[in-house]
């Protein structure tokens, strides 16, 4: 059996040699992703066009609109001069968002009152307007501290005494917030897995296609053994892709990885073992490589929006929630933020890994009894 395995897997990877576009598809593709998905991919929002209607005209208004400037959240590009031309920004898309400080603003701020501030947001990007909207209240929080510093400063000692609740955030595992730090490890796992499913599914159709899987049917070369050869490339090629990516990651981006490394080797094991079934599953339902690549797009996207990537999976309806438990990425996403980040183990990680070495017995032993029934 094994002499017999051991030709199929030389085989394999004489294919992959001889082929140098495979080779070309297997590296520079998911670098090209990598980078952009490191650069592209972020809920980070800078210079968000601003339009200003001052309508008080004072120390204390030009004084708001500095605040805004000087963060590098927003750009000044307009200063309105009627509600109209104001109007006119926000609907050509010139500005993002709009302020409008009313006649009185820095009479109702000195008197000790609640000054109005209008903030007008361009709905269209809806994520975009909600960040705008939280760094607007960031800035005026601080704007409104300022002030009460400047009118009480600490040598004159005639601010009343107050007793106040001090907000202090301390974000753990990632201080900076930044935003590569939560999308590279998800990169691992959603690359990882649509070059697996892609090459199982597209090798075995490909045989199929050409007529060379009756040929080798008829050798002997059993079923089991002809499966085990076209899978084992493609679990050696994905951790390739795991520790390819993850290289990338670390000495590219930056990203820590404060983690075990063999944490990391067996939650990608038991992934790459569903995405092995996946695309076996895939070859099983496909006659050509036109039909296995429209089942992949169709199998893919879904994987990706349930998995946790970049949509929360809290915020989706319970019953999408229940379907992402049968997807293994949502799994393997955990593993790997966790592992680059928190540095926890398999005592914490254990839900995950027997959810996916579940779902990869499931879908293996699916797709394994199919294709031996297509080959019958």
């Amino acid at each position: 059996m094994f002499d017999r395995l051991q030709v199929m897997l030389m085989k394999e990877f004489l294919e992959l040699k001889r082929d140098r576009w495979a080779m070309f598809r297997l590296i520079v593709p998911l670098l090209l992703q990598v980078v952009v998905y490191g650069y592209a991919a972020t809920f980070t929002v800078n210079h968000v066009s601003l339009a200003v209607l001052d309508l008080d005209h004072s120390q204390a208004s030009r004084n708001l609109v500095s605040h805004f400037a000087a963060t590098g959240r927003f750009h000044v590009v307009d200063h309105a001069g009627s509600e109209r031309a104001l109007t006119h920004d926000i609907d050509s898309g010139d500005a993002s968002v709009a302020i409008v400080i009313h006649a009185g603003f820095s009479q109702y701020l000195y008197n000790g009152r609640s000054a109005p501030l209008q903030v007008i947001v361009d709905g269209t990007n809806s994520n975009t307007a909600l960040i705008a909207l939280g760094y607007i209240n960031q800035i005026v929080a601080q704007f409104q501290s300022d002030q009460v510093k400047d009118a009480w400063p600490e040598s004159a000692g005639a601010a009343p005494a107050a007793v106040t609740v001090a907000l202090r955030e301390r974000p753990w595992y990632n201080d900076t917030i930044d935003d590569r730090w939560f999308f590279i490890p998800g990169v691992v796992g959603t690359l990882t897995l649509m070059q697996v499913v892609s090459l199982t599914a597209f090798a075995v159709v490909r045989e199929r296609e050409i007529g060379t899987l009756e040929q080798i049917m008829v050798s002997p070369i059993r079923p089991i053994e002809f499966i085990l050869g076209k899978t084992v490339p493609f679990f050696l090629i994905g951790l390739a892709d795991v520790a390819l990516v993850t290289a990338v990651g670390v000495g590219w981006f930056h990203v820590p990885f404060v983690g075990n490394p063999l944490v990391m080797l067996a939650g990608a094991s038991l992934f790459l073992l569903a995405a092995l079934g996946l695309g076996l599953l895939l070859s099983t339902f496909s006659r050509t490589q036109q039909q296995a690549f429209a089942l992949n797009f169709f199998l893919i996207n879904p994987l990706f929006i349930l998995s946790g990537f970049a949509f929360p999976i809290a915020a989706m309806p319970k019953i999408m929630q229940w379907i992402t438990l049968f997807n293994p990425l949502r799994y393997f996403l955990v593993v790997l933020r966790s592992v680059f980040l928190k540095a926890v183990g398999f005592d914490v990680l254990w839900p995950q890994f027997a959810a996916m070495g579940l779902l990869g017995a499931i879908m293996l032993g699916i797709s394994v009894l199919r294709f031996r029934k297509s080959l019958d």
